[in-house]
């Protein structure tokens, strides 16, 4: 901060030993140390906590571009599997007969799960669907148990 050398705190000290005498000099000596000790320590503490400030904001800044980067491949990841399994969703038609019932659980209930897995599952529940394609007959176990019972 400063560059005071030796010579230059000698000339101070003898300036000080006539000005103020002996008497008063080392209490005076000891009252100026103790206010750049309280200087220093304010002006360290200042610095610290404007590098913490910083650090901070760093970090939110962080935070923020990985999570709208979260939300942007969550959005493609859920457009990709809406559009895949748009198909099997309107092909297959609904097997209970209130159309306007809520599910059991919503998405807002459930954890979210990743985009593979829920594709999984829509394929999935489309390849179990009990109820026939259009223009099938319907394949029944319980049918063809009891056309072999009959005969």
């Amino acid at each position: 901060m400063f560059d005071i050398g030796f010579l230059e705190l000698l000339i101070l000290g003898i300036v000080g030993l006539l000005v103020l005498g002996p008497e008063r000099l080392p209490k005076a000596a000891r009252t100026v140390g103790l206010w750049v000790g309280k200087i220093k320590r304010t002006v360290s503490g200042m610095q610290r906590e404007i590098s913490s400030q910083l650090e901070a904001e760093e970090l939110r800044q962080k935070l923020k571009e990985q999570q709208s980067k979260l939300d942007e491949s969550l959005d493609r990841a859920k457009r990709d599997v809406e559009s895949i399994a748009k198909p099997y969703a309107s092909s297959t038609p609904s097997r209970h007969g209130d159309e306007n019932a809520e599910p059991a659980s919503t998405a807002d209930d459930a954890p979210p799960r990743p985009a593979a897995a829920r594709l999984d599952d829509a394929l999935a529940s489309a390849q179990q669907s009990d109820d026939p394609a259009p223009g099938e007959p319907p394949a029944s176990p319980d049918v063809d148990k009891k056309d072999a019972a009959s005969r």
